[in-house]
């Protein structure tokens, strides 16, 4: 059997292209990904990004309150089971997650629990190899493994990961912990400034934590930073541990000095590492067009297109730009439009 429509990854982009592309009833493919101790400790484990993250303040249509009953309602007793109980702080990550994926089960998604290796994109129709063995062939294919963002490998960095330990300023930087608090970005390119400067709505003040002496980022968004009264430059120090406590979370950091063997600490509420992503591409061995960052390349202004005809693109893995859980949804719909069009002009 030639699969219509075969979705790789399971972010918000990914089951937003399982649920149009199933309403559409082209029985759509997920192979949402393996629950190794590999993808765990790459940050590529199912459900993507958000499931590794707490509250949920920006998604469309979920403002605070208590869910719990509609949870129960609405996820698989399975995987409600083992959900952490509802904090009425908005939506969470993986609640979020869980209710598109059943939403995208509801509609006839069917799910494969397993990683793609491999692709062969010159074959019609494709032909895919997962982990486990597996063998399907496809007329089209969604791409929508996302990026993940880049941390340090601190121990304690990944020991107060959404307890004061974050990638995301505009995902995490509104909720309370970080608010009328010092804050600590790790960077000094263009995004590490667009951190910083946007955690100054709600931070006292943030510091900016930067290897050299001087930023990476272009002038104007140096200068967005140096005349940012909120914000302190750090200049030649690195990260080099994070402290806090099991009650407190995140409490400060021990920085390095890149000029000599001294340290010295910061006390901060949250750090937020702006060392770039790294997109999920790796499985692709280079099939698909992609920019100078390894993100897949949107051939057409408007379309999900890529360099390959009958594959198309969705969420971060082809977005460096907006990296958000709704943009990523956005894409995810648009790809799956996409594919069902070309399916039926080709009278697949």
């Amino acid at each position: 059997m030639v699969e219509k429509v075969v979705v790789i990854g399971s972010g918000p982009a990914g089951w937003t292209s399982a649920i149009y592309a199933a309403r559409a009833e082209l029985q759509p493919l997920v192979f949402e990904g393996a629950w190794t101790e590999e993808n765990r400790l790459a940050g590529t484990l199912p459900l993507g990004q958000l499931a590794l993250t707490t509250e949920v303040e920006n998604f469309p249509g979920f403002p605070a309150g208590d869910l719990e009953s509609y949870l129960d309602n609405s996820i698989d007793e399975s995987s409600r089971q083992i959900m952490a109980p509802h904090e009425k702080a908005g939506v969470s990550g993986p609640e979020l997650m869980n209710l598109m994926k059943q939403q995208a089960i509801n509609f006839g998604t069917r799910i494969e629990t397993d990683d793609v290796v491999e692709v062969d994109l010159d074959s019609r129709p494709f032909k895919l190899k997962s982990l486990g063995g597996r063998e399907v062939e496809a007329h089209t294919l969604i791409i929508a493994t996302g990026a993940r963002a880049n941390y340090l490998g601190l121990e304690s960095e990944d020991a107060f990961k959404n307890r004061g330990v974050s990638a995301c300023a505009v995902c995490d930087g509104a909720i309370p912990r970080f608010r009328d608090v010092p804050l600590v970005v790790v960077g000094g390119g263009d995004s590490a400034v667009e951190e910083a400067d946007y955690l100054t709505k709600f931070a006292s003040t943030v510091y900016m934590i930067h290897r050299r002496d001087e930023l990476r980022a272009s002038k104007i968004m140096q200068q967005r930073a140096l005349n940012n009264d909120k914000i302190e430059v750090v200049w030649s120090h690195t990260l080099q541990e994070v402290l806090g406590n099991d009650e407190d979370g995140v409490t400060g950091v021990r920085l390095a000095s890149t000029k000599d063997d001294s340290t010295k600490e910061l006390e901060c509420a949250g750090v937020f590492l702006a060392i770039g992503h790294t997109p999920n591409t790796a499985f692709l061995s280079g099939k698909l067009d992609m920019n100078e960052k390894g993100y897949v390349t949107w051939t057409t202004a408007g379309r999900t297109y890529t360099s390959v005809e009958g594959v198309f693109a969705a969420g971060d893995v082809a977005d460096d730009y907006y990296r958000q859980a709704i943009t990523a949804a956005g894409t995810g719909c648009m790809a799956a439009l996409d594919a069902e069009r070309y399916l039926a002009a080709k009278g697949l």
